[in-house]
């Protein structure tokens, strides 16, 4: 019973109240509601995916007005999916230029001077435990450039990158084999694709020796018979059947 009193006496002092609005009052906030009604308000009507896959990239957004669907601009906004990139690994030879780049796409999207990166390294293992790497002052703080590179220098490497306000928005991890010279690398994504390629120069091959076109040559009045065959060196080659001889001429 207390509370439907105390429902019935708010309802009456919300009545007086609006009763005591004067009429000016009252046009002022019918003012105010047609200001806010007038206010521009924009919609995201598309938006592209984000530029990095790991890190910190650029979206593109198309906004549009509300009540105005013809008017409309596109901007480009900061956008991170996740910001652990996970481990990619390199097998390279001792003596060759091995570049890694960890801040391109930060740079992209917050600028040349926006970012703060450290590197931390682990020689000679291939590995994401965290407690097996110590810090490494790269060269050059946005990548690292071993050219030549040395036995000595496979390893993993991982940097973390921070914006302006400390807060990560990418860590990478490289893992680099460095065979010596002359030593046959395993990699069976490139030795699949050198199988393959040595198969089908191999096919092209077999398939230009079957080419041989029997016809029939009529000369003299005698019926004889030649074949057409590849010869190395030159184009081709035709053995002719003639009064009972076997004459080679060669065709260029």
């Amino acid at each position: 019973m207390q509370s439907v009193g105390l429902q019935r006496r708010l309802l009456v002092s919300v009545c007086l109240f609006l009763r005591l609005l004067t009429s000016a009052e009252s046009q002022q906030v019918e003012q105010l509601v047609e200001e806010v009604q007038n206010v521009p308000v924009e919609v995201i009507t598309e938006s592209s995916p984000c530029s990095a896959t790991c890190g910190l990239g650029l979206r593109t957004q198309t906004l549009c007005l509300l009540n105005d669907s013809r008017k409309c601009r596109v901007r480009a906004v900061q956008c991170m999916d996740t910001w652990q990139c996970g481990l990619q690994t390199m097998t390279v030879t001792s003596g060759q230029r091995v570049e890694v780049d960890c801040v391109g796409d930060v740079m992209e999207a917050t600028g040349r001077f926006s970012w703060r990166v450290s590197w931390r390294y682990a020689r000679g293992i291939i590995s994401t435990d965290d407690a097996l790497l110590a810090r490494w002052d790269a060269p050059e703080l946005d990548r690292v450039v071993l050219d030549p590179v040395r036995e000595e220098d496979a390893g993993t490497y991982r940097c973390d990158v921070q914006d302006a306000a400390y807060r990560r928005v990418k860590r990478a991890y490289w893992g680099i084999r460095v065979l010596p010279v002359g030593v046959l690398s395993l990699d069976y994504d490139s030795s699949l694709a050198l199988w393959d390629e040595g198969e089908k120069n191999q096919t092209e091959e077999e398939e230009e020796q079957r080419k041989i076109f029997p016809f029939a040559l009529l000369a003299h009045g005698v019926v004889g018979s030649a074949l057409v065959l590849p010869w190395k060196g030159v184009s081709s080659a035709v053995i002719l059947l003639h009064n009972k001889k076997l004459v080679l001429a060669q065709v260029r």
